[in-house]
């Protein structure tokens, strides 16, 4: 059971096309916290509800799901955060807990009248919510299951059949708007900067970011390598399939196989590059800061820190475009297996999703390499 509180988003020129974006608000924890500590349980808890409900739910429908805890930590809300709250397509917040930092954001997106999704542990569920209908789980393997099929089914009809206002949204609605707004500048005629994350925040979020992208890009490559080996490996039995006198039946049995062997890897990259995709998000915002800074600064200040990061960029870029590449072939290769065989279109489908996921985030880290050349 869910609710999602909205009108469908904007209508994309070409619906398959379409990649919509998702903010993930939850209880955050802390990783470093003691072992043992509620801090770690909670965090540990936000990464499994993540990884086995929210991240599969959202790649099936070509969401990119973003996570609170990977622009900021507990505090006062940053820019970043607000914009996520209030422009992405969909918001998912797991109330479990009635976390006061995940309330205060929910609030707010709930007045936008944009879609929203609440997810919560059995138990758990705040009483001021309490009637508005969640996606209730619990934390064994077929609850997990149980509530990343919901969540799935969700998804999958609101962006068909569009969303149902809640309260906040259709009061704010109905309400006409003051004839002239208050003027929000200063003295000096402008308005007040919300605080942005200074260039220590954006280097260090690059950092972290870099390594958690880097691991991403490695499941990537070795899924990849999965599907190669099992492509590359029907290689001699298609070839024997298709002597002189063989039955298109013999054919088909290898094309089975084959579907059978990279169904579950072809799923597992698409996942991946929907992660991929949602490390960009942040990412691309704090290494285009930190060109900013560089562009402004005099060449001969920028010395080996700067000449290291556009070096690191240029290879980021050519790596992930070779990886690109990789994903291209296979696509190729299976469409046209796919149009002899439908057993094939399945997994066909995961690895075109997979590219048009990866290829958005290619193109971003592209520009990382035209703007480190320009500066190097």
């Amino acid at each position: 059971m869910t609710v999602m509180t909205s009108i469908t988003p904007a209508e994309p020129t070409d619906e398959r096309e379409r990649t919509w974006t998702c903010f993930v608000i939850g209880p955050i924890g802390d990783r470093l916290a003691a072992a043992g500590s509620d801090e770690l349980k909670a965090y540990e808890n936000a990464v499994h509800t993540f990884e086995k409900v929210i991240l599969p739910a959202c790649t099936r429908s070509g969401i990119v799901p973003v996570r609170a805890d990977h622009i900021a930590g507990a505090g006062e809300l940053t820019e970043q955060i607000c914009r996520h709250v209030l422009e992405s397509d969909f918001v998912i917040a797991d109330v479990s807990g009635g976390n006061a930092n995940v309330m205060y954001e929910l609030g707010l997106r709930h007045v936008t009248g944009k879609p929203t999704i609440h997810i919560g542990e059995y138990g758990q569920l705040p009483f001021d919510i309490s009637l508005i209908r969640t996606i209730r789980f619990d934390r064994s393997r077929s609850g997990l299951i149980d509530a990343r099929e919901e969540l799935e089914s969700a998804l999958e009809c609101g962006i068909r059949d569009g969303f149902a206002l809640l309260t906040p949204a259709r009061i704010l609605r109905g309400l006409r708007a003051p004839e002239a707004a208050e003027d929000p500048a200063g003295d000096d005629g402008t308005a007040d900067d919300l605080d942005p994350p200074g260039l220590i925040d954006r280097f260090a979020v690059v950092e972290e970011q870099m390594e958690a992208m880097g691991e991403t890009v490695d499941a990537i490559t070795c899924t990849l390598g999965l599907i190669t080996g099992a492509t590359e490996g029907a290689g001699p039995e298609m070839e024997r399939a298709g002597r002189p006198g063989s039955p298109m039946s013999a054919r088909l049995l290898v094309m089975a196989k084959l579907a059978t062997s990279i169904t579950e890897p072809a799923a597992d990259l698409k996942e991946h590059a929907t992660r991929f995709a949602g490390q960009m998000v942040e990412m691309d915002a704090a290494v285009q800061a930190a060109f900013d800074f560089y562009e402004m600064m005099p060449a001969e200040r920028r010395g080996a820190e700067g000449e290291d990061f556009f070096a690191q960029m240029i290879s980021t870029s050519q790596d992930t475009q070779e990886l690109a590449e990789g994903i291209q072939v296979f696509e190729t290769t299976l469409k046209f297996m796919s149009s002899m065989s439908r057993q094939l279109r399945g997994p066909g489908r995961d690895i075109s999703a997979a590219l048009r996921q990866f290829g958005g985030a290619v193109a971003r880290i592209a520009q990382w390499e035209h703007r480190a050349r320009a500066l190097s």
